[in-house]
């Protein structure tokens, strides 16, 4: 992976907790890690809702002013250059749900070319909004477009919250496989529930174990 990932896609498929894990992963690995909330879409399920774990573990978070709030204001923060400026740190993005979002993504386009990134097209079979590989494909073509930033791979990222199992899991693959398909795009890794990713074949490839945490608001 490159020094800078970017989680984007559909509203709702999960891109804000896999980024969390991915940042604390980075930084069980002693990597200084810079985790970056660009979403200016969803203000309800944010990477501030974990800002206490992940300041424990060493993770730099950067959120807009706005975030936990209610303002539907395409605000993001310009504290955000730091993931592109600071080349010792690794840094992870957070982007917006749909062409709105990825807005915010376009003003850094130049730097994120510079720099080098992987930018992964978060995909679940069991969202309804995307339930057809093509409705996916399309929406990767208006994150592009919006973001003048072109995506590099597909996660899967199926699941259905707490009721989801290694079947569910193991059901997407036929959807994930379309999708990479649709897109031109490679099958990155298959990201499941750690107690999950454990029963799960080696056929399925990578797979990236992932922990829920209630949200900080609740504990």
């Amino acid at each position: 992976m490159s020094r800078i990932t970017v989680f984007a896609g559909h509203y709702g498929s999960g891109k804000t907790l896999l980024a969390v894990n991915y940042a604390l992963s980075l930084s069980k690995r002693g990597k200084r890690v810079i985790l970056a909330d660009l979403d200016i879409v969803n203000p309800y399920f944010r990477t501030n809702d974990h800002a206490r774990r992940l300041n424990e573990a060493g993770v730099k978070l950067i959120v807009s002013k706005y975030a936990g709030s209610n303002a539907e204001l395409p605000g993001f923060p310009p504290e955000a250059a730091a993931a592109f400026d600071d080349t010792d740190s690794y840094a992870v993005l957070d982007v917006g749900g749909d062409d709105r979002g990825a807005l915010a993504l376009g003003r850094f386009a130049a730097r994120l070319e510079k720099a080098g990134y992987s930018m992964l097209l978060v995909a679940n079979a069991y969202r309804p909004l995307t339930a057809r590989p093509e409705q996916l494909a399309e929406i990767k073509q208006e994150i592009e477009r919006a973001s003048r930033v072109r995506f590099t791979g597909v996660v899967n990222n199926s699941h259905l919250s707490a009721q989801t199992t290694a079947g569910d899991i193991l059901a997407s693959r036929e959807y994930i496989s379309a999708v990479c398909a649709a897109t031109g795009l490679p099958l990155v890794f298959t990201s499941a529930r750690k107690d999950i990713a454990a029963k799960l074949p080696e056929d399925v490839g990578t797979v990236f174990p992932i922990s829920v945490f209630p949200l900080m608001g609740l504990l």
